[in-house]
């Protein structure tokens, strides 16, 4: 998961300021093309006032201008915005050394995330990708995953949503789905199952929200418009920099005692943190920085997709007919009509169901923006220069609503564009760029694949879901969760 959006969407008016402070130069038309198409701005302000008027749209605002480049790259310096999959390809593989994250957002995020995964550079994080890697890759944690979204699914998704449709009461869907993952993602990551869905645990629940706080509270942190606001803060211990710190504390004593008891008990198992306390060379504040990072990746990203899966399936019920009759097919070719859950080969078999899912994360990315910060003077494929200390970046969000990527029917939901004689058919990660792209492609990407497939699946094989509310707006936090969460009524289906 990118966060680096969050700290850009408060410092975007500071960096054009502060360079065009020192530009003067005749005033220009607003649009003037060249390989691209750069937006001129005025003396002293340069593009400051339209990045105030588009501070709260910024990402309708990209999708807006990417269509007015030729060549699908807009600069406004000193920022870059491109939509082209040659660009991609090379911030994100050919040219990746020159593009790490940006040491404000590094700074902005330590106290959270430490030298974890998401916010590392360097060796540093070229270790923590290996190790990672590893044990993506393994056969075992994939079976351990499907396991465990398996016994969420029947003991408790299912029968909550049961009682919701006897009940006829009403569900915010997104939050189910964000308590589902919560779950599962700390299952997978602590060997540790917080309850949150069943509401079972005081502990669980109290670990979930402070999480939860301590997570927003850093994204209001990296949206001051000053570092300078919030280091103050912290050192006079005041405001939401206290309440960080008192929830951090929290979050790390969890994190820290699910730590030193696998230590002791040192015992083997599925979950991530067996997997890194086996290796007695790294320290426990080392392996709790690694953790936490796969937590909030895994936290937020699987609900959200699917909260937006759910959203378009409600004004699609061909589609929605469509996933169903795929279900029935493959349960009578394996004969396994009174299983709940599907079987990994049975969800792999689902090419249907996994372009409908491709199909929403293209229109609705859940992380919609990603940046990266130039180390030196470029140029990228299409012409375009980059200047050093520049931010380039390009947008998941922007490039699922590009015509010259997708064609005329883009703005459409059509699963049937990623299927070719009944077989999905996979397309280049630099145009796709969902999961990211090159050395930092997401590791979870198969395991997400999994959990999405295997909910969805087991949702719309029993139950109608109903959306009661007009939804559609989108919220940016960690990720592009939909405003006021999904209203569902529930009912169940005669299979």
């Amino acid at each position: 998961m990118e966060l680096s959006l969050l700290l850009l969407i408060s410092s975007i008016l500071l960096l054009s300021f502060f360079y065009r402070t020192f530009l003067f130069f005749k005033r220009a038309p607003l649009l003037k093309p060249t390989k691209s198409t750069v937006l001129e701005g005025y003396p002293i302000i340069g593009n400051l006032p339209l990045f105030i008027k588009n501070r709260r749209r910024i990402l309708d605002w990209v999708a807006e201008l990417i269509p007015t480049s030729p060549t699908g790259t807009v600069t406004v310096a000193p920022i870059v915005f491109t939509a082209n999959p040659s660009n991609v390809e090379h911030l994100a593989r050919t040219n990746f050394d020159n593009y790490p994250k940006a040491d404000d957002v590094v700074a902005t995020l330590h106290d959270f995330f430490g030298r974890g995964i998401l916010i590392a550079n360097g060796e540093e994080w070229r270790f923590q990708r290996k190790a990672a890697s590893f044990e993506f890759n393994t056969k075992s944690l994939r079976a351990f995953v499907l396991d465990k979204v398996r016994h969420e699914t029947v003991h408790r998704l299912i029968p909550l949503l049961k009682r919701a449709g006897r009940s006829g009461e009403v569900l915010d869907l997104q939050d189910v789905l964000e308590r589902f993952a919560f779950d599962n993602i700390c299952s997978l990551v602590f060997g540790e199952d917080p309850k949150c869905l069943s509401r079972e645990s005081e502990e669980g629940e109290k670990f979930y929200h402070v999480f939860h706080e301590a997570s927003e509270l850093i994204v209001q942190r990296a949206m001051r418009p000053f570092s300078l606001i919030w280091k103050l803060g912290k050192w006079l211990d005041i405001g939401s920099e206290k309440r960080l710190r008192k929830s951090l504390e929290i979050v790390h004593g969890f994190v820290d005692k699910f730590i030193r008891s696998r230590r002791e008990q040192i015992r083997g198992g599925g979950d991530f943190l067996s997997r890194f306390a086996a290796d007695g060379t790294r320290s426990d504040e080392f392996i709790r920085d690694i953790l936490i990072s796969f937590v909030l990746a895994g936290r937020d990203t699987t609900p959200t997709a699917l909260t937006w899966f759910f959203w378009v399936l409600s004004s699609k019920p061909e589609v929605v007919e469509k996933i169903r009759e795929e279900i029935k097919s493959i349960r009578s070719r394996h004969g396994n009509y009174d299983s709940e859950v599907l079987t990994l080969d049975q969800l792999r078999e689902m090419g249907y169901l996994h372009a409908a899912v491709s199909e929403s994360l293209r229109l609705y990315p859940p992380v919609p923006l990603l940046l990266r910060k130039s180390k030196g003077e470029d140029e990228l494929p299409d012409g375009t220069r980059v200047g050093k200390g520049w931010t380039v970046m390009y947008s998941p969000y922007a490039m699922g609503r590009a015509e010259g990527i997708w064609g005329q029917d883009c703005g459409e939901f059509r699963p049937e564009r990623w299927m070719e004689d009944e077989v999905f058919q996979p397309t280049s990660p630099f145009r796709y760029t969902v999961f990211h792209a090159g050395p930092r492609m997401c590791l979870g990407k198969d395991m997400a694949y999994i959990q999405m497939k295997a909910v969805a699946a087991s949702i719309l094989e029993a139950f109608e879901v109903e959306v009661v509310e007009k939804r559609g707006k989108y919220q940016l936090s960690m990720t592009m969760r939909m405003e006021g969460g999904l209203p569902v009524r529930i009912q169940e289906r005669s299979i």
